[in-house]
């Protein structure tokens, strides 16, 4: 059971049944196009130095591909060479593949595969990833360490073909992504910091800001609780003027900025998957390529033909599936229910908010949705692992974004007038603090976009140098030789447990600079120096601290691409809904138009509370617009049907323009397509019963 033991080499004619098995691609053609990626051709066109640019060594050279045939072996190149016909990371896909399709137990209870073997504690780990390891294996892993995983390199371009060779394409697809994700911040950055310095101008120039700061005691503001006492608004002087910073005219082209960005980054970022997909030959991946589930075969009670491969695959019923899905989703409402009733503890109970949140994490979860998930029965690895990243993710969802959403929308919003205080089980109805929920929001958006990212990233540093190797009794030399074999000594390293986490972290983190950008536009600012602190993390761990996890294929960054799509339309109605009810900035744009000037704006927002709230002669305001028997008054109707107006108008716009930004920019670049179909004309050719010359007809596409 322990790691010990040979390191097994499959024979060539086992590599060639298994890689026309699950459908490998191999070389035709090299590609003399070179390559370059978006950033490079804005600097060389605006004819601007590349800081970013690095010469890295042994550049994998790129191929025109076709599926594997064995009786058309003659036809590939470089096979003459059977040790290195097929690459490492492929020789290791075929490895797994035999190992997580042996069946080991009863087929009826799922008892297949290498995987399940090490779930069980039957084995310590499964080491298909590092056995053989040759030395173009030792080469590029120094490569990665010097060109990608060194502080050094915090301003170079990732070597994304160096570590889809020794990671395989899904790893790979993941820096591409973080990386792209983190140079599209640098422009949200920039404008955002400019906002915040016109926040700055305003502080000091705002005539409502002076009124109050020099208003005395004019105003006597009513308690803010049953237990406090009357208060002078001019005391909230610094903290009126600080919320300038982040509620002004500039946060609505900010967020309109936002909202339209993250549409062209993510139509851009589908532009560069398919070039990074095809470029690494997994275009077809999910459609064609893909094989079942070791566990759905086994456990399939019938086959049907794939209608795109022709070939007979395991099949589950949908009507059984239907009844397990539902299942599994029962789960997910019952930890949102949970969480809904934190939420609730949360506006009841504000000093215990911590202690809920922290202890109401994923990790007790997860082996229950892991548990349904099974049940569920999902045909294909990449479906399998879009279903647990879905129910995850919603139940993260409402857990990361229940105080801020609170905070935003509801807090504040039912807390009823002076004398007619609204209540829940008995308890006064939290109200804004005195500067009001923007601020407040703000300071909660400050304390995760700068502390938590910050202790998160000292954590990702420091926990894995703390966490022990494996036991050395498992690894015991009994010569006493101090030098390990290859694969011995990564498994020595910390177990790599997936992109869940990372993917996970960095989609939060985007829902944090664009559903709530409108009330700190500096996030994207500490976003873009969080992220560039995190690739290169992130290198660190998988070079020199992870285990070499098993290769992975992927066309792309799968259901993750979906949630993305799904928070920019989201951040669209939040926005509009921040600046219409949160932000003060349609007051004041409504005052300004009715009165000509901002003077008197301060005591149009008070009213006076009610004559059978105060118990003496002293008068107190509060905010709201209501008469003097806690009435809305004409303004506060003229008010909100402005700031409706603003929603529908707001969200119309900002949906229009990104839906015409999205029929501009094609999800695949024309070069691309022209190498796919070039691609497969060759893979025809190549794979024709009789060579035949290259049609005059394709001479003349060419």
């Amino acid at each position: 059971n322990g790691p010990r033991g040979p390191e097994p080499l499959a024979p060539w004619n086992v590599l060639c049944y298994y890689a026309e098995e699950i459908s490998l691609r191999v070389p035709l053609q090299v590609v003399t196009t070179p390559i370059s990626n978006w950033s490079e051709k804005i600097l060389e066109k605006l004819h601007i130095p590349n800081i970013m640019a690095q010469d890295v060594p042994n550049l994998p050279p790129d191929y025109y591909t076709c599926q594997f045939h064995t009786n058309k072996l003659e036809r590939f190149l470089g096979h003459e060479n059977k040790d290195t016909f097929f690459k490492t990371t492929q020789r290791h896909q075929i490895l797994y593949e035999i190992l997580a399709r042996t069946p080991y137990g009863s087929l009826k209870r799922g008892e297949v595969g290498i995987g399940r073997l090490v779930s069980e504690h039957v084995l310590t780990a499964s080491s298909t990833s590092y056995l053989n390891i040759t030395l173009t294996d030792t080469l590029i892993i120094q490569i990665l360490h010097h060109y990608w995983a060194r502080w050094a390199c915090w301003r170079k371009y990732q070597p994304l073909d160096h570590i889809r060779e020794y990671f395989g394409e899904k790893i790979a697809l993941y820096f591409a992504w973080l990386g792209f994700y983190t140079g599209w911040l640098l422009p949200a950055a920039v404008v955002g910091f400019i906002i915040f310095l016109f926040g700055i101008w305003l502080m000091v120039t705002d005539v409502a800001a002076e009124e109050l700061c020099s208003s005395g005691n004019a105003f006597v503001m009513c308690p803010l609780c049953n237990i406090c006492s009357y208060w002078n608004l001019s005391s909230i002087c610094y903290t009126y003027k600080a919320g300038l910073l982040f509620d002004n005219g500039g946060t609505v082209f900010f967020s309109i900025f936002m909202s339209l960005w993250a549409v062209t980054f993510l139509e851009y970022w589908k532009r560069t998957s398919s070039i990074l997909s095809h470029r690494w030959d997994c275009s077809e991946f999910e459609e064609i390529e893909e094989r079942p589930r070791p566990e759905f075969t086994a456990l399939a009670p019938m086959t049907v033909r794939n209608p795109v491969t022709g070939a007979e695959e395991p099949y589950f019923p949908e009507t059984q599936r239907l009844s397990r899905t539902i299942t599994g989703n029962m789960v997910i409402i019952l930890m949102i229910a949970i969480v809904l009733i934190f939420l609730i503890a949360i506006i009841l109970y504000r000093t215990i908010l911590s202690i809920i949140i922290y202890r109401s994490q994923n990790r007790a979860f997860s082996p229950l949705i892991l548990h349904f998930l099974l049940l569920e029965m999902h045909r294909t690895q990449t479906k399998y692992e879009n279903a647990f990243i879905l129910k995850v993710f919603i139940f993260q969802f409402v857990n990361f974004y229940s105080s801020p959403v609170y905070i935003a929308f509801f807090k504040g919003r039912f807390v009823g007038y002076p004398g007619n205080y609204n209540t829940l089980l008995g308890i006064r109805n939290e109200d804004c603090g005195a500067s009001g929920c923007l601020i407040e929001l703000a300071q909660e958006l400050l304390v995760i976009m700068v502390g938590k990212q910050v202790i998160s990233n000292i954590q990702e540093f420091v926990l894995p140098k703390l966490k022990p190797a494996p036991s050395q009794e498992l690894i015991d030399e009994p010569d006493g030789q101090p030098d390990l074999s290859p694969w011995e000594a990564n498994y020595q390293l910390l177990v790599c447990e997936g992109l869940f986490d990372e993917y996970l972290e960095m989609v939060l983190q985007f829902g944090f600079i664009t559903i709530f950008v409108a009330a700190c536009p500096l996030a994207p600012f500490f976003a873009l120096i969080n992220n560039w602190v995190e690739v290169r993390l992130d290198a660190q761990k998988f070079v020199c601290e992870y285990r070499r996890p098993v290769v992975e294929r992927a066309q792309d960054i799968g259901i993750w691409l979906t949630i993305l799509k799904f928070i920019s339309y989201l951040a669209v109605i939040s926005n509009a809904f921040l600046i219409s009810f949160t932000s003060d900035f349609l007051p004041r744009l409504y005052y300004r138009y009715t009165t000509g000037s901002m003077r008197g704006y301060i005591n149009f927002t008070l009213s006076v509370a009610p004559a059978n709230f105060t118990q003496s002669y002293m008068t107190c305001r509060y905010r709201g617009l209501r008469d003097d028997k806690g009435q809305p008054t004409q303004d506060y109707y003229h008010l909100l049907a402005i700031r409706l107006s603003f929603v529908i108008i707001f969200e119309h716009v900002v949906l229009l323009i990104g839906r015409i930004i999205d029929w501009m920019v094609p999800d695949i670049p024309e070069e691309v397509e022209i190498k796919i179909k070039r691609e497969h004309y060759m893979a025809k050719e190549a794979l024709a019963e009789n060579q035949s010359p290259p049609s005059l007809l394709w001479l003349l596409f060419i």
